[in-house]
């Protein structure tokens, strides 16, 4: 379940009264607030690599072609409907060797088949780097967690923000003796911030799944408005 967090809500004022340089514009305020809301997150992403090396650029295609779909089986038939694999990026290069003293002698060729792996049922986020490593990735990336729809939580930590940004233009409109007209201007700007977190090297066998601990993800939303002064 969201929820804010006020004790920690992020007020960036800048805060500054701007006076109209015109006899068309009242004089008017400007203040911004910035609004925080912490929630669990309910879909993490694995970045899982597959990488093989052979003579030549197509045994090493070929070899890691292999392996990875190995992978994307294994963790296919893991999740089934609660995730998805999908592969975003494949690569191949040369490796070389360089003897002191003498020209760069090539040794072979590495190609490397990068997975993204959608889990949406959290509980089987270590199972999925297990069964990835079992299966012959190379190496695990990390681990992204986030929100299949980060609005809900979003517009929460908008009307923080709006709430934050009006309360510091009512104080800057008190300290002059005036009181606040029509707001004339309103903006906006939020972002998801995920959070990372470092997955256990494969190769380690363990009796039990990788455990892993979600934690929370914020977002934070941005609001500057603009405030008419009234005597």
């Amino acid at each position: 379940m969201a929820r804010i967090i006020s004790t920690v809500v992020l007020v960036s004022f800048s805060c500054g009264m701007v006076w109209a340089q015109t006899a068309q514009r009242r004089p008017f305020v400007r203040a911004s607030g910035e609004g925080v809301v912490s929630t669990r997150p309910d879909q993490v992403k694995v970045i899982v690599n597959c990488t093989a090396q052979g003579s030549t650029a197509q045994e090493a295609t070929e070899a890691v072609a292999s392996q990875a779909a190995s992978v994307i089986s294994a963790l296919t038939q893991l999740l089934g409907s609660r995730g998805d694999v999908r592969t975003v990026g494949v690569s191949v290069s040369p490796q070389y060797r360089y003897p002191q003293g003498q020209p760069p002698q090539l040794t072979g060729y590495q190609a490397t088949n990068t997975l993204e792996v959608t889990v949406e049922d959290l509980t089987l986020a270590g199972r999925t780097i297990d069964r990835a490593v079992q299966a012959g990735a190379s190496s695990i990336g990390g681990l992204q967690f986030g929100l299949k729809d980060p609005n809900p939580v979003r517009n929460q930590a908008l009307r923080a923000a709006t709430q934050q940004a009006r309360q510091s233009a009512e104080a800057i409109a008190l300290g002059l003796g005036a009181r606040l007209g029509s707001v004339i201007m309103a903006s906006e700007s939020g972002v998801v911030l995920p959070v990372i977190t470092e997955a256990r090297a494969p190769g380690v066998t363990a009796s039990a799944p990788t455990p892993i601990e979600p934690g929370t993800v914020q977002v934070r939303a941005s609001v500057t408005i603009e405030v008419e002064l009234a005597q």
